[in-house]
């Protein structure tokens, strides 16, 4: 039951070329850092990426993008990252977006086993282009599919080593999700406990949706933009 791995590099050594991979993070907020070098170390190419955006242009998943690690990006939003920009305008890089609150569900309905579900969000647009449409209740809704991925790399608060997960505020973000849609998720936490130590009551995700933990460090957790209130 003990799922600790010595460190991030040992935790994604299994990681395929082509693969398939959530990564949890808001912006830069919850981004699973030693996780992303690990990745970026290890040279793992052609993958296609699930995740909100793709960090920024030098930071988060921006750094394996910069690299020409990633194949395809799965995403809600696409600004901050103009090596982003570049590759898409370019042609290198595949993207599809999806609004917001549409792809975290198509996550939650990967790692819930639900086969789809009608949204009227996109409908009449591009996003509905190509998917099946049907009217209920008077209004246009489209027909969107689960994600799922082959593995998920996750940024945590606390964790026990048995792999029950507690997230702190904004940082949860994506993260408890695509830990259920992934056939491996690893985690790297911030603070690693026995099993016990966690107010069951307060664990965000139980133990079973998770396969590796690592222990964070030096993290930065970098802001994309600060904004600072001027003195009087």
């Amino acid at each position: 039951m003990n799922k600790v791995y010595a460190n991030a590099d040992e935790a994604v050594a299994d990681i395929p070329d082509g693969c398939t991979l959530m990564s949890g993070g808001f912006g830069l907020c919850g981004n699973p850092e030693n996780l992303i070098e690990a990745l970026h170390r290890k040279g793992v190419k052609n993958l296609t990426i699930i995740s909100n955006n793709c960090g920024t242009t030098e930071l988060g998943l921006g750094i394996l993008l910069q690299n020409k690690q990633v194949k395809k990006m799965v995403s809600s939003y696409v600004g901050e990252n103009k090596e982003f920009e570049r590759q898409f305008l370019s042609g290198e890089l595949e993207v599809e977006l999806n609004p917001q609150g549409t792809l975290a569900e198509r996550i939650r309905a990967g790692g819930c086993g639900i086969g789809g579900f009608f949204t009227p969000t996109g409908a009449g647009t591009q996003v509905a282009e190509g998917k099946e449409t049907r009217m209920i209740d008077g209004r246009l809704h489209v027909l969107e599919t689960p994600l799922k991925a082959d593995f998920a790399i996750i940024h945590a608060w606390k964790a026990d080593t048995w792999g029950n997960l507690v997230f702190n505020k904004t940082a949860r973000n994506f993260s408890p999700m695509m830990c259920m849609a992934a056939k491996v998720t690893i985690v790297e936490a911030e603070h690693i406990v026995q099993p016990g130590e966690l107010d069951p009551d307060q664990v965000h995700i139980p133990s079973i949706f998770v396969h590796r933990i690592v222990q964070a460090k030096n993290l930065k957790k970098w802001i994309e933009r600060r904004t600072v209130r001027k003195q009087a």
